[in-house]
Parts: C-alpha cells; structure tokens; sequence
C-alpha cells in the first residue's frame, strides 16, 4: 500500500500530459488535421486510465485544441494552428551582441513557429551584483529562460538558490570544463553557448611603425610594459591600458602568482611577504607607469575596447566577446596570450542559459535551450561573431575555401593552444562577498590611500571576518 499511487500525482500526470500535447500542438509537432496518439497509447505513455486520458482531451476540447471525431481519433484544429506560446528570454546587455541574438532567434521562430521569444533586457553594476535581480525575475515569474555566466552561478550555488533553476540534461558535444562549470551535486542548472579567455590584444600597424617584434606567449608584464613605452605617442595615442576594475581584469594578476587564498592550520590568512602581495605589487607599478599606461578615467571595460577601436591604443586586455566590436571594422589587430608573472594564467568566461524552475512554459523554454546549444545555433554563432561556441566541433571547426566577411584576427584559434591555462574566478578560494570586499580593498590600495603593508593586514582581516 506504500507505493499506491495518490490523487495527487495522478493529477500531475494527467497535468504534464496536458500541457506537453498543448505544446506540442502549439509549436507545430501536430499540424492542423493531425491525429494525436490513440487513447491506448496515451495510457501507457502517462500511466493514467483511460477515464484519465479522456478528461485530458476533453480539456484540449474545451480549448479549442482539437476535435474528437466518432471512433477515429483526436484531431487537431485548423484555429489551433493560430495559437502561440510566448516565453519570456532575459538577457544582460552584451548578450545581442555576443550571440547576434536577433538572427539567431529569427532562425528559431522559422523552426519553431508556435513559439514566441520576447526578450527583455536587466543589468547590474557587476556581475557579483546579479544574483538579487534575477532571483526577483524568476520568483516572481517574469521570465522563462535567462543568460547567466559562471560568476552568477557561483552565486546562486553560495546562496543556496540553484533550487529556482531548472536541471537541464548536458549536451555531450560541448566542452566538458564548461559543462562543469554550471554543475552542482551531479546537477547541471546552466547550458553553456559560449565562452572565452583574457587574451592580450595588439594593434599590428602600431608594432610595425615603431619596429617592434609583435608580442608572444613567452611575453612577462615586464615585456609589455618596455613596448607599450615605446608605443605610446601622446596626446595621440598610449601603449596600454584596460579596465582594471572589471571583474575580468583585476583577478588576472592573482591568477597568475600561482597562489589561492588559504588560511593557516589556526585558522589564520597570511599573506604579508607572499606572491599573492607581489602580484598586486606589480600591478600597481604596471598602471601607475605614466609612460606606458594614461591616467584614463574609464567606467568600464566597453571604454578601453572603444579606445582600442579609434587607434588611440596600441595594446589591450580583451576578450573573444569583446572583439566582436571589431568584426565589422577594418581595423588591423591580432590577439596572443597574456603577459604572466610567475606562470602562465588566464581568466576563463563562460555564459550559458538557465530555465526557470517555476516557469508555466518549461516545454517551449527547454526547446529554446536545446536550440541555442543545437549544432545549427552554434554554427551560426561561429559564422557571424567572434565568439567562441561551447560545442567543440564548431568551435574548432576551420571552414575551407569561405570568404571570410568578418574581421577575424590571424591568431583566432589561440584558445586551444592556451587551455591549459584556464582559470575560473572561483580557482581563487574566493566567495563572491569576498570578491566585492577584496576589490573594494585592492581599489584603495592602488589609489594611494593604503600602503603594502596596511593592504596585506586589513586583506588578512576582511577575509577572517567573512569565513562562515
């Protein structure tokens, strides 16, 4: 009697079945004058009753679904076929641009014209700032499907809210360490699209000009620093500069000492006299360096890319994301590793969608996931950006004899050479209060207002006083 099937879940059986015929109607699986399963099919497919699955379809009846024709079957109606569900896509503001999201959302309703994909726009300051706007979307039910990175997800796994995310099945032709990256207890919540590393960015006439040799992987800051003096004509044009309070940027450097943040056996964080302390050193002296770096008051990253684009830069931080800035221009730049300190790191970006576990249109939304992450949308991702497919095949794919329309730098496929290494924000023992907190600090030590040794003791006592 344990196992006696309750009222309750014979509801939601005969729910899901609704709901999945319903949409199959709605997004074209059964055209008007289609036949649906037979009732017999019906029942072994639900494992409802036959009096079930016939209050089912007279629900579909009632609304004008379809029509029982006198022992022949379900038929489904000619006003049916003018029927639509809309689902509700939220989006940060690069995603259009990232993804050429309108195209791609064109070749979805082609193949999917029972579905209607409205997308709205919320933004954050940072994407450590993410996790309260969107929870208030989902709980609330203003949207269906979201784009997330791995930042935000970590913040949803620290806060205990992947609960409001549905688990999606995780597409086996995509990168694994991207798959990972939005995988909690065996659970995957997010389905990567695309991805990208912190790449060195170099304009190719400049380096030409001032007859030096373009910049490789086996380039340290020190390396850079020497050539973007050399590169820097002012009031004209300056060697280098980035964003360096994007979240994108700054933790490059602490990458790169090879260390993570770990507190002693007594429970104690040290980081005095540490490769950690010397990383945030070195950049300190990299942007306070007048003849290489200016004193340019940016907001964000988008004002050092644009810097870049008009030529009044030589040498940027940027990403595969980014560049699409630059896939219409005639601008003549490539793109190499990053300078490093003591080894080889670079920061990895990954941006996926998520679906929400309370949405009323789980169906529709699911198939706009599963097209986003098909072999056809991220073909066309790899035709018409710069962006990097999460699907391996594609990503990698080098088409023959195609006129290439976009400027795409030399040095594209440099991500496959650099995976090893890739790095996530969270490689940094770092939660994302301790991420906003260690920013906050950093910011006043590199603006002057914190000596080494004042920055190593309060870093010490803010990550002491945010351990749980």
């Amino acid at each position: 009697m344990k196992n006696r099937p309750t009222r309750k879940s014979f509801q939601a059986k005969l729910d899901q079945m609704v709901r999945q015929l319903r949409n199959d109607i709605v997004t074209g699986r059964y055209a008007a004058g289609d036949f649906l399963p037979s009732e017999t099919a019906l029942v072994e497919q639900y494992e409802l009753s036959n009096k079930s699955i016939r209050r089912g379809l007279d629900q579909l009846v009632e609304e004008g679904y379809i029509i029982k024709k006198h022992r022949i079957g379900a038929m489904v109606t000619e006003a049916a076929r003018q029927s639509k569900v809309t689902i509700t896509l939220g989006v940060s503001p690069s995603i259009e641009r990232d993804l050429d999201l309108q195209h791609v959302l064109d070749s979805f309703h082609q193949d999917n014209p029972g579905i209607r994909v409205k997308t709205i726009t919320f933004s954050t300051s940072t994407s450590f700032d993410y996790l309260n706007t969107a929870r208030q979307y989902l709980e609330n039910g203003l949207i269906d499907v979201m784009s997330i990175n791995h930042i935000n997800f970590q913040e949803f796994a620290e806060h205990e809210s992947t609960h409001l995310l549905e688990p999606l099945a995780p597409n086996a032709k995509h990168y694994p360490f991207l798959t990972e990256a939005f995988t909690l207890k065996k659970k995957t919540y997010v389905q990567p699209l695309v991805f990208t590393p912190v790449i060195l960015c170099y304009n190719k006439d400049h380096f030409r000009e001032a007859d030096l040799l373009e910049p490789d992987s086996s380039w340290t800051w020190d390396d850079v620093a020497r050539a973007a003096e050399k590169l820097a004509k002012p009031p004209e044009r300056h060697g280098l500069y980035f964003h360096l309070l994007s979240e994108n940027r700054w933790p490059v450097f602490l990458l790169q000492s090879g260390m993570t943040f770990r507190r002693e056996e007594e429970g104690r964080y040290r980081l005095n006299g540490t490769k950690l302390m010397d990383s945030i050193e070195l950049c300190g002296e990299l942007i306070h360096n007048r003849k290489a770096f200016p004193n340019f008051m940016s907001e964000n990253s988008d004002d050092a890319i644009q810097l870049f684009l008009q030529e009044k830069l030589s040498l940027t931080l940027i990403n595969y994301l980014s560049l699409n800035e630059f896939k219409d221009s005639d601008l003549n730049y490539d793109i190499c590793p990053l300078p490093y300190i003591n080894k080889p790191a670079t920061l990895l970006i990954s941006i996926g969608m998520a679906i929400n576990a309370k949405s009323d249109q789980k169906e529709a939304a699911g198939m706009l996931v599963d097209y986003l992450a098909s072999e056809k949308a991220q073909r066309l991702l790899r035709e018409r950006t710069l962006s990097i497919p999460s699907m391996k095949p594609i990503a990698e794919w080098k088409p023959e004899n195609v006129d290439e329309t976009l400027n795409r730098p030399e040095s594209y496929y440099l991500f496959k050479d650099i995976m090893p290494t890739y790095h996530f924000h969270r490689d940094l023992n770092l939660t994302a209060n301790q991420f906003k907190s260690l920013k906050s600090t950093l910011q006043l030590y590199w603006s002057g207002l914190l000596d080494k040794n004042e920055l190593a003791s309060k870093l010490e006592e803010e990550l002491e006083a945010s351990v749980p």
